[in-house]
């Protein structure tokens, strides 16, 4: 269930370049103190020092740590969409290849903090905002996927819409575990693994 939406809330929502760039330092200087001290000490006095604020200035944006993170998971997810989905080469034999831009997009998505990922993963609260986040980008994500299934000639799967859903939650789900495990296999073997397996299932009969 979500947590209490209030707690969660911005307290300023930015409506100036001015507003919007220290709302982005808050959210900067927390995605490094929670990496380094975890989130337990990432407490709100060391993200405003190390945004630069005062703790006051601080508040005037976020209440408390729990909607810095929410807010960190939801901005995490907003760059989450597949820019190139367009640009892919969908000729006869490219199959293998096309998987490969979709996993490698997902990994790419996750290499850039594999400790903030598991914190904002485990740590962060429900809110409904972070679910309506959640569902707005798996909508998106899926219905890339479906538009590309439909288009690609080497595709062979008995019905489009569970295979993209089916594709996008393996790859989605399967890329969190890896890039949030300190102890996961190399992303290189977790890569072609992953490459090899989705690929046969749409390539396979009917």
């Amino acid at each position: 269930m979500p947590a209490d939406d209030r707690r969660l809330q911005p307290r300023r929502k930015p409506s100036q370049v001015r507003a919007e760039l220290t709302r982005e330092r808050i959210l900067t200087a927390a995605a490094h103190v929670f990496a380094e001290h975890g989130y337990a000490a990432g407490t709100t006095n060391r993200i405003a020092e190390r945004a630069r604020i005062s703790i006051g200035s601080l508040y005037q944006y976020f209440p408390n740590k729990d909607a810095i993170l929410a807010a960190l998971l939801i901005q995490h997810i907003d760059r989450g969409a597949w820019a190139q989905a367009d640009r892919l080469d969908l000729s006869p034999g490219s199959l293998k290849a096309t998987v490969r831009a979709l996993v490698r997009d997902a990994i790419d998505h996750h290499r850039d903090d594999p400790r903030l990922l598991r914190i904002m993963i485990e740590e962060a609260p429900l809110s409904q905002e972070l679910l309506d986040t959640i569902d707005s980008h798996q909508k998106l994500r899926v219905a890339q996927v479906r538009d590309l299934l439909a288009r690609h000639p080497d595709v062979r799967v008995r019905d489009l819409d569970t295979a993209a859903n089916l594709i996008n939650f393996t790859v989605e789900i399967n890329t969190h575990r890896l890039m949030a495990d300190p102890h996961a296999p190399a992303v290189e073997t977790f890569e072609s693994e992953l490459i090899d397996m989705v690929t046969r299932y749409l390539a396979g009969s009917e």
